[in-house]
């Protein structure tokens, strides 16, 4: 059983990929790293003996910390956290228990180079629509929270991405773009290795309403709808990404949780 300050992994796994996610710190040794460099979805890496120097932003805030076993050092670089003020538990068993339980690691070797402050920086096409809104926010639930996404014209989306050290993603002739049949939203998962049930069927839905394709689910129509509205409502396309980012985790926990469930009227009567 979890100590008071350990967080199982049955239970990080159902937060992992929701805007409920507590941020993830992964703290193991460069060592046991290169043993295994994979990240829980959503972790960034950080040395232990400098969390304290993340106190201040932490603050108000639930963390995980994990090493490779989930002893001595995330428990100790936790306990430095919460000296500090910050909400920090332990993923009971760490690395090798969230890796032997199955769940999806993201492959670090995919990963886009970091800017000065450690996070990714992607660039697209300005005025998005589906694939535009579904890649950051799969970005930032699976790969990096902290992710930086630009909306640049499309003549200038690779002169950005050369200038900024950004990386370009859903236009034509890059590495995170369509291939074949699907979108970019199907290549970032193949490629960093994020792919689970529930993903796999909100792919399906983005892909209908993205290539037009609405028979490959019944939800891609709607999301056409809803997608080409939000376009409509919002001129600032940051704003319009927020928005999307609910609608998005709303998909998601319904691909996840909901996809059984069924309405209908009248409702169904009970008897006193």
């Amino acid at each position: 059983m979890a100590s008071y300050n350990e967080i199982p992994v049955s239970t990080l796994a159902r937060l992992v990929g929701t805007p409920d996610c507590p941020v993830l710190l992964d703290v193991r040794t460069d060592e046991d790293f290169d043993d295994d460099p994979r990240l829980i979805p959503g972790a960034y890496r950080h040395p232990f003996l400098n969390v304290i120097d993340l106190a201040d932003d932490l603050k108000g805030r639930s963390v995980i910390v994990y090493c490779q076993k989930g002893l001595k050092i995330s428990q100790g670089a936790a306990a430095l956290m919460r000296s500090c003020g910050v909400q920090a538990e332990v993923l009971e068993g760490g690395q090798f228990a969230w890796r032997d339980a199955g769940h999806p690691m993201v492959l670090t070797e995919k990963m886009p180079p970091l800017d000065a402050t450690g996070r990714t920086v992607w660039v697209t096409r300005h005025r998005p629509k589906i694939d535009r809104i579904a890649c950051p926010w799969l970005i930032r639930r699976f790969i990096d929270p902290r992710a930086q996404i630009l909306f640049v014209a499309a003549s200038q989306v690779n002169n950005v991405a050369q200038r900024f050290s950004a990386t370009p993603f859903d236009i034509e002739d890059v590495f995170w773009s369509h291939r074949g049949d699907t979108c970019t939203f199907d290549t970032l998962i193949e490629e960093f290795g994020v792919g689970n049930d529930a993903l796999a069927k909100l792919a399906l839905v983005v892909r209908g309403a993205d290539t037009n394709k609405h028979d490959l689910a019944p939800e891609a129509a709607g999301l056409l709808a809803i997608s080409l509205g939000l376009s409509r409502m919002y001129r600032d396309d940051l704003e319009q990404l927020e928005a999307g980012m609910t609608l998005y985790d709303a998909f998601y926990r319904w691909a996840r949780d909901a996809t059984d469930e069924g309405h209908d009227w009248p409702a169904a009567s009970t008897k006193a």
